[in-house]
């Protein structure tokens, strides 16, 4: 990553204007569930592997992610778009069987049986790719007060940080995300 500036200079005659020489993304990561927690990561970790740096922001149900120990479960009910390939079709999941126990966590091992099948990272996989990849990770520190967590139950390398270090970053990035 280069932190040299090219010069862009405007149509009006003002003096030039430093421009970042490479591109940046911030992603605000707010849910922690199977289905949530794909997205940012792999949008985070192709974007690394593109060169761009990356921030991604921990908050509210987003934090349980960098948990040591990950039990994501599907969040199946008010999903009608959830189609799963089965008996040659794909099958939606009414939403009344979702309000019957244990019917979530079948359609998460069925989930990650799906995936493990066609070769899909885990999330585990993919936030080791984040952070062999220098993606920055901050645990918002409200939310850690708030669901009485420490850094000792998280992952090694995550850093805490409120909304202003996540602000600071965003105001300098070039995409901002909310996922």
């Amino acid at each position: 990553m280069s932190s040299e500036a090219k010069v862009v200079t405007g149509s009006t005659g003002q003096a030039p204007a430093a421009a970042p020489a490479t591109k940046s993304m911030t992603i605000i990561v707010t849910k922690g569930s199977l289905d949530w927690a794909y997205p940012p990561f792999i949008l985070g970790t192709t974007a690394a592997a593109m060169g761009l740096p990356v921030t991604m922001f921990f908050t509210f149900y987003g934090l349980p992610l960098l948990l040591k120990k990950l039990d994501l479960q599907l969040t199946a009910a008010g999903n009608p778009a959830m189609k799963m390939p089965m008996m040659g079709a794909h099958m939606g999941l009414p939403n009344i069987l979702t309000a019957i126990p244990g019917v979530d966590a079948a359609c998460s091992k069925m989930m990650k049986n799906l995936m493990n099948k066609k070769g899909v990272a885990s999330i585990e996989d993919l936030r080791e790719m984040a952070l062999d990849a220098d993606v920055r990770m901050i645990a918002c520190q409200m939310t850690m007060d708030l669901f009485e967590y420490s850094l000792d139950d998280m992952i090694e390398g995550p850093e805490l940080g409120g909304a202003a270090t996540y602000i600071e970053c965003a105001t300098k990035s070039d995409i901002n995300l909310f996922i």
